[in-house]
């Protein structure tokens, strides 16, 4: 599917969102996106249209807080709208669905520049380009604290949505997709190191395998999740919902060479990362033990009779994800 061609805009260096205006804002901003194939009608109206072929539309928020889930002097603004793009992305695929087109609210400080704005759209743009998705609306508000509030749309194909309340015991645990990766970054850029670069860009621009969602749905997958929080604790909800244990097995996870030499130089478990961290967005799914993987899947555990989510058997004593309020 060819990406959506952008439109040559004047940038906004140099230009206060308040001297721009709200609506010339939204002006520069909007002519820097492109219609996906599910856009009926974009940015410009009350609402837009967006094709939607069964009937049935897929849909989540998720919204990030400078200072809580990003800051500028650790990425640039077309970074922060990949994350953006990507949290939510990756939730519409954890459904088994096609992304189709997202929804962008930005709340920001009046003296923030408008290319910053603008830049922030070309990453959004650019990640749902990967999938054939574009965006199609939102919202622009004066605030305090620069916040970033999207919706996600998707198409689930005539497919029931794969739920986390469907694992049953006996079923298996699979992967696809990489842990560990963005939580390693967050800790070297916490601790004022830039390197190694892997690692850095890895929390700065996720490497989501969208695909991955919509084919575990064609495969039988009996529950899924995105690995947003950390391993243990998505687990723990596909756990919690579909009233069964989960085991994971401990051999499944290796740490990277250069995940290991940085935990070693930070003093860290690397381990850590891999069963705790969030934000690289992996696909986890649980299929009947009888179907052999797709490909790109490998398996990480079993759906057991009982309650949480164990390593070998044990409960594992670090932290198991990321908790907004804590």
């Amino acid at each position: 599917m060819p990406a959506p061609v952008r439109r040559p805009v004047r940038s906004g260096a140099g230009v206060s969102v308040a001297r721009a205006g709200e609506f010339g804002l939204i002006a520069r901003v909007t002519a820097r996106l492109a219609s996906g194939h599910a856009t009926l009608l974009g940015p410009g109206d009350d609402a837009a249209v967006v094709h939607a072929p069964d009937g049935r539309v897929v849909a989540s928020t998720d919204v990030l807080v400078e200072g809580r889930h990003f800051r500028r002097d650790w990425a640039t603004a077309v970074d922060i709208g990949h994350r953006a793009a990507a949290a939510n992305l990756a939730d519409i695929a954890a459904m088994g669905a096609v992304p189709t087109a997202l929804l962008v609210a930005l709340c920001m400080p009046p003296d923030l520049e408008a290319q910053w704005a603008e830049e922030l759209a070309d990453g959004l743009a650019a990640e749902a380009a990967r999938v054939g998705a574009s965006v199609v609306g939102g919202d622009m508000s004066a605030s305090p604290t620069l916040t970033i509030a999207v919706t996600a749309l998707g198409d689930l194909g005539g497919r029931a949505p794969v739920v986390r309340s469907g694992a049953r015991a006996g079923d298996v645990v699979a992967l696809a997709g990489r842990l560990g990766y963005a939580a390693a970054g967050y800790t070297v850029l916490s601790r004022g190191f830039r390197t190694p670069k892997v690692l850095v860009e890895a929390y700065r621009r996720p490497e989501v395998p969208y695909g991955a969602g919509p084919q575990a749905a064609r495969h039988g997958a009996t529950a899924m999740i995105d690995v947003s929080d950390g391993l243990l604790a998505d687990l723990g909800h596909v756990a919690a919902a579909s009233r069964v244990g989960i085991d994971l097995l401990g051999a499944a996870f290796e740490v990277p060479d250069q995940m290991r030499d940085a935990a070693h130089a930070l003093g860290v478990d690397p381990l850590g990362w891999v069963l705790g961290g969030g934000d690289d967005h992996a696909i986890v799914a649980a299929f009947p033990e009888d179907l052999p993987l797709p490909t790109g899947f490998r398996l990480i555990g079993h759906v057991v009779h009982g309650a949480g989510v164990t390593v070998d058997g044990r409960t594992y004593k670090g932290a198991a994800g990321w908790d907004h309020f804590r």
